[in-house]
C-alpha cells in the first residue's frame, strides 16, 4: 500500500462497464451524400443488457432514423433494430441483427439505495467521441426535465458528470460497475448545447418497464 498506488474506484467501474457500452447510429433515407457516404442521421450510446444483444438506449437517439448501426466495444459493427420504446421516459431497447463472440452484458443495479452525493460514472460516445469515461456524484433524485418536444420527463437522477450530445443512451453507472440509469438530458438554457454542470438520467427501473419486466 506504501508503494503502489491504487486504482481508482471510477476507473474500476469504467472498467467494469466498458464491455458493454456500445455506439449507437440512426441513418436517414435521403440520398447519399458526394461521397456515395449514407447520411447519417444522429449519434449516441447505449448498453448491453442481454448476451443476445438486446441494447437499452434513449429513444431520441434512434427516432426519426430509418436504418440503425451499432459498435460494440471490440469494433464489432452490425444493424439493429428497435423492438420497443416508452416514449413517457425517453428510453427505447433495440436488438443488433448479428453480435460478436463472447458479448459481455452489463450488471443491472437499483436506485433504492442512491443519495445524493454518491460517486456515479457516466460512458458514451460524447460528439462520437469515445468510448469517454466522465466521473462526478448525484446531485439530486426524483428531478423533472421539459425536453425539446416540450414533454415532461419525471423521476430522473440528477448528476454531474459531464455529459454532451451523443452521451444520450449510455449508461450511468454506481462504484461497482452496475448500470443505475440511462443518460438522457442535460440542462442548459442556452442554444449552445453544451455541458454546464446538470445532466439527467432516467432510472434502471424506468428502464425495466420498457423491458416489460418488473423493477429490479
Amino acid at each position: 500500500l506504501i508503494t503502489q498506488e491504487l486504482p481508482s474506484r471510477a476507473m474500476r467501474s469504467a472498467q467494469t462497464i466498458g464491455p458493454s457500452v456500445v455506439r449507437v447510429r440512426g441513418f436517414s433515407d435521403d440520398p447519399k451524400d458526394p461521397k456515395g457516404e449514407e447520411k447519417q442521421n444522429g449519434v449516441g450510446s447505449g448498453v448491453v443488457i442481454s448476451d443476445d444483444g438486446v441494447i437499452l438506449t434513449n429513444l431520441h437517439v434512434v427516432q426519426g432514423s430509418k436504418k440503425l448501426m451499432v459498435t460494440f466495444a471490440d469494433g464489432f459493427e452490425s444493424e439493429a433494430t428497435v423492438v420497443a420504446v416508452q416514449p413517457e421516459n425517453d428510453l427505447a431497447v433495440i436488438k443488433a441483427v448479428k453480435i460478436p463472440d463472447d458479448l459481455q452484458p452489463a450488471t443491472l443495479g437499483s436506485t433504492a439505495k442512491l443519495m445524493p452525493g454518491d460517486e456515479v460514472v457516466a460512458v458514451g460516445f460524447p460528439f462520437g467521441i469515445g468510448p469517454s469515461v466522465s466521473a462526478g456524484v448525484i446531485s439530486g433524485m426524483n428531478r423533472e426535465f421539459r425536453n425539446e418536444g416540450a414533454s415532461v420527463l419525471r423521476g430522473l437522477i440528477q448528476f454531474d458528470a459531464a455529459a454532451n450530445p451523443g452521451n444520450s443512451g449510455g449508461p450511468l453507472v454506481n462504484m461497482a460497475g452496475e448500470v443505475i440509469g440511462v443518460v438522457t438530458a442535460i440542462l442548459n438554457p442556452t442554444s449552445a448545447r453544451t455541458f454546464i454542470g446538470i445532466a439527467f438520467a432516467a432510472t434502471i427501473e424506468s428502464a425495466g418497464t420498457a423491458l416489460g419486466v418488473p423493477p429490479f
